[in-house]
This record gives structure tokens, C-alpha cells and sequence, in this order.
């Protein structure tokens, strides 16, 4: 089995969501509204939204489905320290295909989008997320402030950390 990443489509709606179910990121109930959600993503070109795609070369198609996926986020204003920009928002990959780098790979992609139209990359996340931290530090990300939110994300029951990566020189 081999992996693709690339930006998602309308037609990854439901893959997408189906992976989100799969990792207990989204229940039943709130289904609706995260398949809403993510359409408005895809349909966004201020935003970008890519999938992994598992492929096996014994099933007719060639393919599994979305596996994992990933997004970013743009705010077009500042909110305290976090200053307008593009940020990472969160990866998801279904539980039977982590830990075989699909949340770097995800992440590299948003990364090279986001640098080809910043010089720099933003990312909130919670300070207790040793796991997000540490994927993230192969960029370069460095601490820029601590809060308890940072735009619409909110960090209940602990600290939110924003950080902060450059894009490569050269």
C-alpha cells in the first residue's frame, strides 16, 4: 500500500468525514455540520484542504480512500498576538493508518502552500499537545505567545501555545 497527497475536492467530502468518525474527532450527531464545514473549506481559495489517499494496487480502482486529511485557516485580522495569516489547522488520520508519517507528509503539503503566499506560517495549539509540538518543530516553529485563545480557537481547561515558522530561505 502506497499514499497520495493531494488537495481535496467536493467529491472528498464524505471520505473526509468518514475519516473524522473513524479517529472519534466527529460523532453522528455533529456530521452535518462537519461536512458543511469542511465543503465551505474546499470551496475556499483563501484556504486549503488535502487528503491522503491510501492506494493498493490489488483492488481494481487502485484505491482506498481518504485516510487522513488535513486544512488550513486565514484571518484576515489580527486578534491579540496572533496576527492575521495562514494557519494550520488540524490533521486527522484513521486510527489504522497512523504512525506511518501521514500527518508530516499532510503537514509539509500545507506548509508549501501556505510559503508560497506568506513569508510566515502560523499554528495555535494546546500546550499539553507534546505530540502536535514536537511533529511541528522539524519546520522550525518557535513559541510567539500563550493564551488561553488565539482567533476562534479557545483552549478550555488548559493553555493554547501560537507559534510561528518562516519559510525556507533558498
Amino acid at each position: 500500500m502506497y499514499f497520495t497527497i493531494r488537495t481535496a475536492r467536493p467529491a472528498d467530502v464524505h471520505g473526509i468525514l468518514a475519516a473524522d468518525i473513524a479517529a472519534g474527532r466527529t460523532s453522528l450527531n455533529e456530521a452535518e455540520r462537519f461536512a458543511n464545514g469542511i465543503s465551505a473549506a474546499v470551496a475556499d481559495p483563501t484556504r486549503l484542504v488535502v487528503v491522503a489517499e491510501a492506494r493498493d494496487d490489488t483492488t481494481a480502482e487502485g484505491g482506498s480512500g481518504v485516510v487522513g486529511w488535513a486544512k488550513t485557516h486565514y484571518w484576515d485580522y489580527a486578534d491579540g498576538p496572533a496576527p492575521a495569516g495562514h494557519y494550520l489547522g488540524g490533521v486527522t488520520v484513521r486510527p489504522e493508518f497512523r504512525r506511518m508519517g501521514l500527518a508530516a507528509q499532510l503537514t509539509e503539503a500545507r506548509l508549501h502552500w501556505m510559503w508560497e503566499r506568506a513569508e510566515f506560517a502560523w499554528y495555535v495549539v494546546n500546550a499539553r499537545n507534546e505530540a502536535s509540538l514536537a511533529l511541528h518543530r522539524r519546520w522550525g516553529f518557535w513559541e510567539v505567545a500563550r493564551g488561553a485563545r488565539f482567533h476562534t480557537v479557545a483552549f478550555d481547561g488548559g493553555e493554547g501555545v501560537l507559534l510561528s515558522a518562516a519559510r525556507p530561505q533558498g
